[in-house]
């Protein structure tokens, strides 16, 4: 039994780092850096990043990204998720991560690199008019979307399934603000009302076509290993009810029910997040490597 427990554990850590058999050596580097970074541990940031609402959110973010032709356009031409899903997903978690318990140095760092690697993903699309429009991933139009639709994801998945956040969501979504701006988005959203005004500007742009069919199959049943794909199932479902209304009926999804009745998904998932929890541990390495540089610079007890 103990063995079956271990192997779930390696498997499920392997998940988020790549299939790595030790901790990526980014996390440990955190613990690196001349300052306390953007954020601390009576943040917004750190109580929303540090939450395991952020599986549901990831899922949430990239169905409401795939809506975007130019995004998925982005995703389908340059893209290996389907051949390298857990290293698509590995590469986002590192980013993030870094910029919320990162010095300003190395949360600079990792979104000068993203945006770099922006540069070279460039082509054309055909927008919900039906017009060929050319694209390139560091578009700062594009680069609202993505940060729109990330900021909107972790915090909608947060409200439903997470606990308080300090400050509440306008908190949340004004220190956010911050990810935007290194990534170079110009006046990002700094309310929650904000931030739903903005997203609802991009309701013209948005379509449903055979790629964006295309990831809501890929998202409904990754490639996991066995033991994660029946609570992966009701992360999904999760994530699918923390949709905001129009973007759950343009990806034509549904809130699972049984005849007129909803199923009981959000305290399906709560359980599934605590299993989660468990078997990752109380503290991330990230979280951990942060308290430890906050520590040696004299910022925390």
């Amino acid at each position: 039994m103990s063995n079956l427990v271990t192997r779930w554990r390696r498997e499920l850590r392997g998940t988020f780092s790549a299939n790595s058999a030790t901790v990526p050596r980014w996390e440990l580097d955190l613990a690196q850096g001349d300052d306390g970074g953007h954020f601390g541990p009576a943040s917004a940031a750190w109580a929303v990043h540090g939450s395991m609402t952020t599986l549901v959110a990831g899922i949430h973010a990239l169905l409401v990204q795939a809506l975007h032709p130019g995004a998925m356009a982005g995703v389908h031409d340059h893209s290996n998720y389907r051949a390298d899903p857990l290293g698509r997903l590995a590469g986002t978690i590192r980013w993030i991560f870094t910029v919320t318990y990162g010095d300003t140095a190395a949360a600079r760092h990792a979104s000068d690199r993203v945006l770099k690697i922006h540069e070279h993903i460039t082509g054309v699309y055909t927008d919900a008019g039906g017009t060929t429009v050319p694209y390139r991933a560091n578009d700062p139009h594009l680069l609202r979307w993505v940060h729109l639709s990330f900021t909107e994801a972790f915090l909608a998945a947060h409200k439903s399934l997470g606990a308080r956040i300090p400050g509440g969501p306008d908190a949340y979504v004004r220190e956010w603000a911050l990810a935007g701006k290194l990534m170079r988005v110009p006046d990002p959203p700094e309310t929650e009302a904000e931030l739903y005004a903005q997203l609802a500007a991009f309701g013209p742009e948005l379509r449903y076509d055979d790629r964006v069919a295309d990831v809501v199959r890929f998202l409904r049943d990754p490639p996991l290993p066995r033991s994660q794909r029946f609570g992966y199932k009701i992360l999904f479902a999760a994530a699918v009810s923390t949709l905001a209304p129009e973007h759950r009926a343009l990806l034509r999804l549904a809130v699972p029910r049984w005849g007129p009745l909803p199923l009981p998904v959000r305290p399906a998932a709560r359980l599934v997040l605590a299993v989660v929890h468990l078997g990752l541990g109380r503290t991330g390495p990230s979280r951990r490597s942060a308290m430890s540089r906050r520590r040696r610079l004299g910022l925390d007890g």
